[in-house]
């Protein structure tokens, strides 16, 4: 699993305006195109990126939620499709949750994706 790091890649999912949300998670997502590379791929086509505002709480407490948000991003990355970048955007409410309560959200969150996914590639 990449990270994305740039501006232009996060915005790039943001503008997309495809997502799917839990009490604690927003979860945005685009697919990249055929010919588009992640910057250096040499594993997994998933590329993840993490948003926490300060509204979620200090320093400390957004970076609690960007470690729980990574683990749990790397256990459910093999539901996502190839090619396919992420941002996972944390509602306030992420700080206080329970470890068990956002990792049910995330497995919700990435087989919706899964599913979305598949849905548009058989309209095509």
């Amino acid at each position: 699993m990449e990270r994305l790091k740039s501006h232009r890649e996060f915005v790039a999912v943001l503008r997309h305006r495809r997502r799917v949300s839990s009490r604690d998670i927003v979860l945005h997502y685009r697919m990249r195109a055929a010919g588009e590379r992640a910057h250096g791929n040499v594993g997994s086509d998933v590329r993840v990126g993490l948003a926490v505002s300060k509204a979620v709480g200090n320093a400390v407490t957004r970076n609690a939620v960007k470690r729980r948000f990574r683990v749990l991003a790397r256990r459910y990355e093999h539901e996502l499709p190839g090619q396919c970048d992420i941002v996972l955007r944390a509602k306030p409410s992420a700080a206080g949750a329970q470890f068990a309560s956002l990792d049910a959200q995330m497995a919700q969150l990435f087989r919706a994706v899964h599913t979305k996914t598949d849905q548009s590639a058989g309209q095509s």
